[in-house]
């Protein structure tokens, strides 16, 4: 075989390889509300960060890439009104700013680079807009509230018309019903720490709970999934560690065995490829 076929051959390869890792942004919103299928969905915890800075549009494009069904990303909102991700109260830890965040403006947290594993690199503070417009059509969205000031992100969920891919995570239940009063439409996670809160909490009908270990049990998951509702819960920690150090099976056992169906993880590669394997994950 000369050179250009078997460099065709190859590059057909790799394209299909990487499109079957990619599922449909409809088959994926279809599993998600389909709470009694046997697909686990996996959600990346500030995108996949393993590979580009926490929280940047590279770790949620290569989410999208590996076949992930959720990115979770954290907002925040500047001084002047503008929606944009990150995680700590303050700048220091992943970007090269510092003192806290919320104080600055948008030209003024443009000033700065995003840090990764302790290095400087070219990349920007992303703003909300510019995270959902990289997410719109290929994948769920989880955000996760690090501010009160929730009317300018609501705003930028509507501008990029991102309604269908979006929930809201907070574990603050009044933040949540703040949303609802906003648009009863949007959707929420509300966080479930025991058994006493199930109730309360499915009185948002959510698509989606997330459950601590605390209270994970099957009746817990069954009085969620009664309410038409995903159970999610987190492997992040020990539990991912299992899954690096190959332990997958006490890892699974662990994750799945009283119902839950949706993993987040800082592995979303490693846990989708040990999920395909075992006919978890189409």
């Amino acid at each position: 075989m000369n050179v250009r076929v078997l460099g065709l051959v190859c590059c057909v390869f790799l394209y299909w390889t990487d499109a079957t890792a990619q599922r449909s942004i409809e088959a994926i919103r279809q599993d998600f509300r389909n709470v009694t299928g046997t697909t686990v969905l996996v959600a990346a915890h500030r995108a996949v960060h393993n590979r580009y800075p926490e929280n940047s549009i590279p770790a949620i494009r290569e989410g999208i890439q590996v076949g992930v069904d959720i990115v979770e990303i954290d907002v925040k909102v500047s001084r002047d009104g503008v929606p944009f991700l990150l995680h700590d109260h303050t700048l220091d830890r992943t970007t090269t700013g510092k003192g806290e965040a919320e104080a600055l403006t948008w030209k003024q947290l443009q000033e700065f680079f995003l840090v990764d594993k302790g290095r400087r690199t070219s990349l920007k503070i992303p703003s909300l807009e510019e995270a959902l417009e990289a997410a719109a059509g290929h994948v769920l969205v989880d955000l996760d509230l690090k501010t009160d000031n929730i009317m300018p992100i609501l705003a930028i969920v509507k501008k990029t018309a991102t309604e269908d891919i979006v929930f809201f995570f907070d574990s603050d239940y009044a933040m949540l019903r703040r949303i609802q009063r906003a648009e009863d439409k949007l959707m929420i996670m509300p966080r479930v720490h025991n058994n006493a809160e199930t109730d309360s909490a499915l009185v948002f009908d959510p698509p989606v709970v997330h459950i601590d270990f605390t209270c994970y049990t099957e009746q817990v998951t069954q009085r969620i999934r009664d309410s038409f509702a995903r159970t999610w819960i987190n492997a992040l920690g020990d539990l991912d560690d299992d899954l690096r150090k190959g332990r997958e099976k006490r890892a699974l056992k662990t994750l799945l065995e009283h119902g839950a169906n949706i993993v987040q993880t800082d592995e979303p590669a490693l846990l989708l490829t040990i999920l395909r394997k075992n006919d978890l994950h189409p």
